[in-house]
């Protein structure tokens, strides 16, 4: 899908919250030239109604008497709204569009033990599959999210464990599951690079530019003592692009202090980027917990809800 307007165009259609919104959306799709729109859209009453192509005459709810309708009625235009970004692809001339690219890069370095190793690739193949977090990656998945996962430690030990992957439905997550769950461990440099890590994932992000989000996990247990250091990482490949990281502790005996200082320094040189946060897990038992809650919060707002019509 060529260009940052028409990447923003789509994306705020997905995420379009109010029927003036989402007729807006559909009306910059227009403009674009990636659908043409008929004069009215309705669902059991007008919705869009539209003088031409790029204007709009009226928005209207011919149930509740208003323009603002219910979540029933913008939840239809989202689905409207994917039946158009399907028809669409040979109007763009694009690839098959993804609403979210996420990489996940995974420390390996010398502090992550073996039992640590196994907590992080079961429990984050757990999470990809809890009841929750699986219901967001496959709902809407005719635009579905593309998954990979990697691994680091040293400047020069990054491995890909897991390659891209449209999550089009519950059996493609199933298997990229059990590829993590099937993955082994090899030897690497104890150090830790965390420069290197975030430089490795713009890397793969940068392949990936038909997703209308693209999003950077980096999980680590310390700080950076490697290579080049994370704040100084400013590459084009990073640009739109959002940085999140899940800060791993080291468990039961750890002083909060040191937790504290862990999180400010991942908070302050790693993440970065639209709505950029870090999560934090009490030590690697607590990792799967720790990744759902931050999956379900990177995915939040990426679905399309299902909606019956109003009685």
């Amino acid at each position: 899908m060529p260009g940052d307007t028409t990447r923003s165009v789509w994306l705020g259609l997905w995420r379009c919250a109010s029927i003036s919104a989402c007729c807006s959306g559909l009306r910059g799709m227009a403009n674009l030239s990636l659908v043409w729109l008929p004069a009215t859209i309705s669902w059991g009453a007008p919705l869009c109604t539209y003088d031409k192509p790029g204007q709009i005459a009226a928005l209207t709810d011919g149930r509740r008497g208003g323009a603002m309708a219910g979540l029933a009625e913008v939840a239809m235009l989202r689905a409207i709204f994917i039946a158009l970004a399907l028809a669409a692809l040979p109007l763009a001339g694009a690839a098959a569009p993804c609403r979210q690219a996420l990489a996940l890069g995974l420390d390996v370095s010398g502090s992550v033990d073996e039992a640590e190793y196994r907590m992080q690739l079961d429990g984050l193949a757990a999470a990809l599959t809890h009841p929750e977090v699986a219901r967001a990656l496959v709902e809407g998945a005719g635009v579905p999210v593309h998954l990979l996962v990697y691994e680091w430690s040293g400047p020069r030990d990054q491995r890909i464990v897991a390659e891209w992957t449209a999550i089009t439905d519950a059996a493609a997550l199933a298997r990229f599951a059990d590829t993590l769950r099937a993955t082994r461990r090899v030897p690497a440099a104890p150090s830790t690079a965390l420069g290197t890590a975030l430089a490795t994932g713009a890397s793969l992000l940068a392949g990936q530019s038909a997703c209308w989000t693209r999003t950077l996990d980096i999980s680590g247990d310390g700080l950076s003592n490697a290579g080049p250091r994370p704040q100084d990482i400013d590459l084009p490949a990073l640009d739109g692009v959002t940085v999140n990281a899940l800060v791993i502790g080291t468990g039961e005996g750890q002083r909060q202090a040191s937790a504290g200082y862990l999180l400010g320094y991942f908070e302050t040189n790693v993440i970065r980027g639209p709505g950029a946060f870090a999560e934090q897990a009490e030590g690697f038992a607590d990792y799967e917990r720790a990744m759902v809650r931050k999956l379900l919060r990177e995915l939040e707002g990426l679905v399309i809800g299902r909606a019956e019509p109003a009685q």
